[in-house]
């Protein structure tokens, strides 16, 4: 096929291939059809049109990560969206009242009223700010290590496996008519997952093993700390975490990751179920 037009002189001019009404003598290095000045994209040799500039770049192999995540650059999108969701849940609960009652996990109402199994997760004692600074810090701490690695669909999905691990918890350990909340259970999930990705890094399991002391004796003999929600947040999401990172490499890694956390969840679930059915309280 040919690109031109015929001149007065009886001459063909080239005409681009996109806009057959322009002249142009300067042709893509790749295919070698005119372009015009609207269509040249410049390269390292001459200029390429458009639509061989998008078919390489949709030839380019998409970077990923250790555990198989599109490699993405810039901020923790999904760390900094979940701490603004629990800065904004306890702006709620200063300015609307009723919010925190309504938000609170007790285990006896679990059955008639499953949103707090997740909203307990995104609310914090109004008694103290320290509660909600305290855990956002270390939902950041987590979530930039995690996050970047892990990817932005695992890492939300492992936070909120996480937390719903929390709820799980509270249901099969804590009384009945016991309240709770904070995402001190998400945050357990989150910290577990450390020793997961980073099983092989010695000097990183010490430093986390450290620390990871001190929350579970603060955990056992502090007042007010629910050591059934860090438990249950803490083995959700180590599992979790195991769904990720221990799927070895392979074409198929990415299917089986989600096929595996979707199990995991329909399990957590029936398990959440079952618990808030035993400890139901009757409603008269």
């Amino acid at each position: 096929m040919s690109y031109g037009q015929v001149t007065p002189a009886g001459q063909t001019a080239p005409t681009c291939f996109r806009h057959p009404e322009t002249i142009s003598y300067v042709s893509c290095t790749r295919c070698g059809r005119p372009v015009c000045p609207r269509c040249q994209v410049p390269a390292p040799v001459g200029v390429q049109c458009v639509e061989c500039v998008n078919e390489a770049n949709r030839n380019i192999p998409t970077q990923r990560t250790e555990f198989g995540a599109r490699a993405r650059q810039g901020a923790p999108i999904i760390t900094y969206s979940l701490i603004a969701l629990n800065v904004v849940a306890y702006i709620a609960q200063w300015v609307i009242p009723g919010t925190t009652e309504s938000m609170v996990l007790v285990p006896a109402l679990a059955g008639w009223e499953p949103w707090r199994l997740i909203t307990s997760a995104f609310a914090h004692s109004t008694g103290s700010i320290f509660h909600l600074a305290m855990n956002m810090y270390g939902v950041y701490l987590c979530g930039v290590f995690l996050e970047p690695r892990l990817g932005r669909a695992r890492f939300g999905w492992l936070y909120l496996l996480s937390a719903l691990g929390g709820s799980l918890g509270i249901l099969l350990l804590s009384p009945a008519l016991s309240a709770t909340l904070g995402a001190s259970g998400a945050l357990a999930g989150l910290f577990l997952s450390l020793f997961v990705v980073f099983r092989t890094n010695k000097q990183v399991l010490r430093q986390m093993g450290i620390v990871l002391a001190l929350n579970v004796v603060l955990g056992f003999v502090v007042s007010g700390i629910s050591w059934q929600g860090h438990l249950g947040g803490a083995v959700i999401g180590a599992l979790a975490a195991a769904c990720i990172v221990l799927v070895p490499r392979n074409p198929q890694r990415s299917k089986i990751q989600f096929t595996l956390l979707g199990i995991m969840t329909i399990l957590v679930a029936l398990a959440i179920y079952l618990s808030a059915a035993a400890v139901k309280w009757p409603m008269g």
